[in-house]
């Protein structure tokens, strides 16, 4: 039996709709359905990495990528008075969808610890 796809799969083959924001021929970015912040923003590859504990030295390129589209992101959206980026790894980590995802937050003053 075949794998079932993940959300962020069935978004990137636009199975299920999504507020895009970016899209390339690495990567997407879309507005979170349950944004923590005024602006939260997902951005993924399309390529399917299940976390950031399984990237190898051939995503090297990919991942810098993906760092410049939440730059971009981070100044289209006038976060110039800071934001946040974070990376769940794994259940502990509070990973809930098994597909590297790099949360894009900001919009407002964000407390430390997070969680």
């Amino acid at each position: 039996m075949a794998e079932q796809k993940t959300i962020f799969a069935r978004i990137i083959d636009r199975e299920i709709p999504a507020e895009i924001v970016h899209e390339d021929d690495l990567c997407l970015a879309f507005n979170d359905v349950n944004p923590q912040a005024p602006v939260h923003v997902l951005v993924i590859p399309k390529k399917p990495i299940v976390s950031l504990a399984e990237i190898t030295a051939e995503d090297t390129e990919l991942i810098g990528h993906l760092f410049q589209v939440v730059r971009q992101l981070a100044e289209q959206h006038n976060l110039q008075g800071g934001f946040r980026t974070i990376i769940n790894t794994g259940d502990e980590g509070g990973q809930t969808v098994p597909h590297l995802h790099i949360h894009l937050l900001g919009g407002r003053s964000l407390s430390w610890p997070p969680g």
